[in-house]
């Protein structure tokens, strides 16, 4: 079961930049929980988040398979991540960007966690069954 930080905890961003790639080709499922944590930010600053895939850790695909909308508050954020119509996708890298304005220093600056979860199948199938019963 695939349970692993594509950022460390308590990292900190001041600067766009990009995480190493975590290798997924050993989980079972190809459904994932991505968890943004936020334990620390200055105020007038965004963060906004998304998920790049590759077959190699070196050429990555052009679009995102996940991104997480601009952020400005502490928090935890979650998205679940569908790479089922991806099966080439061996490996994930995080990506962000930051932005500060108003007045004082322009450097952002945030502490984060981006946790990568692997989805259990009986966990999906839960789900999956839950829903058809709420139709």
């Amino acid at each position: 079961m695939l349970d692993a930080y594509l950022v460390p905890e308590k990292t900190t961003v001041t600067a766009k930049g990009d995480s190493q790639p975590l290798d997924i080709s050993q989980a079972a499922s190809r459904v994932f929980l991505l968890t943004l944590s936020i334990t620390s930010v200055v105020e007038q600053e965004s963060i906004e988040v998304s998920v790049f895939t590759s077959a190699d850790a070196t050429t990555w695909d052009t679009k995102p398979v996940a991104t997480l909308p601009q952020k400005f508050y502490p928090g935890e954020y979650p998205v679940l991540v569908d790479l089922a119509a991806t099966p080439e996708a061996k490996f994930a890298r995080a990506h962000w960007e930051v932005t500060r304005w108003g007045r004082g220093p322009n450097t952002p600056k945030f502490e984060i966690a981006l946790r990568l979860r692997e989805v259990p199948q009986d966990a999906l199938r839960e789900a999956q069954a839950e829903a058809q019963t709420r139709r």
